[in-house]
């Protein structure tokens, strides 16, 4: 049998992989041990809901991509809709993290067999990198 690799509750597994992924995403030099600690993270909460969902620890993680992708988007758009014309520059930016965000989804509705959005195609990782927010190797 396999061992858990953390001994923490499952808010606590969640709340570290909120961390985690967090790291990963905009401390870039150190996303490899970020993605190991997320792996095992996502490995554990797996194992905590003993197959009652398939992939659980992955559908949690794209839960927090998705939550944090849409708080950059918002963050973006309100800046725009208040007429703050020093935000125009991140346009491109933030559409790239709109297609993070389809990616998220797309792995949240694969995990539990729902239909899944085809048009990925304004994945920007270089726009997203020079923003500060690494999103490559985060599935």
């Amino acid at each position: 049998m396999v061992e858990r690799r953390y001994v923490h509750t499952t808010s606590q597994l969640i709340d570290r992989l909120c961390i985690v992924t967090l790291k990963s995403i905009k401390i870039p030099e150190n996303k490899e041990a970020y993605e190991k600690e997320a792996r095992d993270i996502m490995h554990d909460l797996d194992m905590v809901v003993d197959s009652k969902i398939p992939e659980f620890g992955k559908l949690v993680r794209a839960v927090i991509v998705n939550a944090v992708a849409n708080e950059i988007i918002w963050q973006n758009e309100s800046h725009a809709r208040a007429g703050e014309g020093s935000q125009d520059h991140l346009l491109r930016f933030t559409h790239s993290v709109n297609g993070v965000r389809t990616v998220a989804m797309n792995v949240i509705s694969n995990i539990l067999g729902e239909r899944v959005d085809l048009k990925v195609d304004c994945l920007a990782s270089d726009v997203c990198i020079a923003n500060g927010y690494d999103f490559a190797k985060i599935f």
